[in-house]
């Protein structure tokens, strides 16, 4: 029984895209265990353990196999994580708005400009007020996910509802500034130093436990309320990366037995739209709109959420999606350590990581002329 406006209704079929991440694992077994007949689109092949959850192998980029997937399904609720640029989103949309009762879409908190006040849903974005020419040139994630936004609510369709959550976290899933936990807590396993910069350490943030922004989704398929509307599913609380910080060295140390150490720099080593549109910006939010929508949604406070999430991943099987030769090689410039070549799975990683750390500026270089050569081959 999927839960939706306070009320207990029928069984629902969802389906449900890019479902095995931070926030979709959660939601498919919060809608599968609620009754629901949940079906998931993935690239492998790969066994349900439960009864009312199929996975359906395929490429959800594909605009044919996505298609008859929804021809097929006859979907009550469509909850899309899949990230895409403007320009393909524009050519399905119809698709995704017409293959369902009601079209989830998830943006991202990232889009909202700068705020010296709690964001509301209606606080200005970054598309909307940014003056940097340059980088409204591009589709970077922030500027993408807006474009959507407004396609969605230009367009004829009003059967969907926009999520924005915020710097989502769980056991697989633990972010440090810029850095996923496999550029930092891989180190830490591995007794290297971790870089991190000041510029973001003095910065507050909101992240969001993955099951509370899926448990307000869950709540909100299927609502009529929630067409047409935005919300954004975050913690209610903020703190600085710099204590953020502190809860991972104290878990850490509290598991592993060890310190793990952590070096401060004046400013981050990549300067990049991410840095600069959204982690060097302070963010707090007013939740007010989600909680009047859910009533009964209270997020986990982020200290519990991320004590609770690192505890597990370093009790449980450690599972890193692979590391970064380029980032790894400056970082342990900067900390005067090196990562032994036997952790780099192939021989391409393994010169990559050579030629930053100990020849930077050829790299560099290389890098540059690389790109300029793909820019000019389009």
């Amino acid at each position: 029984m999927l839960k939706i406006s306070g009320e207990c209704e029928s069984e629902v079929k969802v389906l449900v895209t890019g479902g095995t991440g931070a926030m979709g694992g959660y939601l498919v077994k919060i809608l599968s265990e609620a009754g629901n007949t949940v079906d998931v689109t993935t690239r492998k092949n790969r066994e349900s353990s439960a009864e009312n959850v199929r996975y359906i192998q395929g490429d959800a980029h594909d605009i044919d196999f996505i298609r008859k997937t929804l021809d097929a399904g006859s979907y009550d609720v469509f909850v899309d994580f899949m990230i895409y640029g403007t320009e393909d989103f524009r050519k399905r949309a119809e698709i995704l708005t017409g293959g369902t009762g009601h079209y989830m879409f998830l943006s991202s908190a990232r889009v909202y400009a700068k705020s010296d006040v709690p964001i509301k849903e209606t606080s200005p974005r970054l598309l909307d007020v940014c003056t940097d020419k340059e980088y409204l040139a591009t589709d970077e994630y922030a500027l993408a996910k807006a474009r959507e936004e407004n396609i969605l609510l230009e367009g004829k369709a009003g059967n969907f509802t926009i999520i924005r959550p915020s710097i989502t976290y769980s056991s697989e899933r633990l972010q440090l500034g810029v850095y996923e936990k496999e550029s930092w807590l891989y180190r830490a396993m591995h007794g290297r130093p971790i870089v991190f910069s000041r510029d973001i350490a003095g910065k507050y943030t909101t992240m969001t436990w993955g099951c509370d922004v899926a448990g307000a989704i869950a709540c909100l398929a299927g609502s009529r309320e929630s067409f047409g509307q935005a919300y954004h599913i975050t913690a209610d609380d903020s703190m600085k990366w710099s204590d953020i910080a502190e809860i991972y060295r104290e878990v850490f140390a509290d598991i592993a037995g060890r310190e793990m150490e952590i070096v401060y720099i004046d400013r981050a080593i990549e300067d990049t739209p991410q840095l600069r549109y959204s982690r060097l910006y302070d963010r707090r939010f007013d939740i007010s709109k989600i909680k009047e929508a859910v009533k009964d949604f209270s997020p986990v406070p982020i200290r519990e959420g991320l004590t609770r999430c690192l505890t597990e991943f370093l009790t449980g099987r450690h599972d890193f999606r692979g590391i970064n030769a380029e980032s790894e090689a400056k970082i342990d410039r900067i900390a005067g350590v090196l990562t032994p070549l036997k952790e780099f799975p192939s021989f391409r990683q393994k010169a990559k990581y050579f030629l930053y750390r100990y020849c930077p500026r050829l790299a560099s270089f290389m890098k540059k002329m690389k790109d300029n050569i793909r820019r000019f081959s389009k």
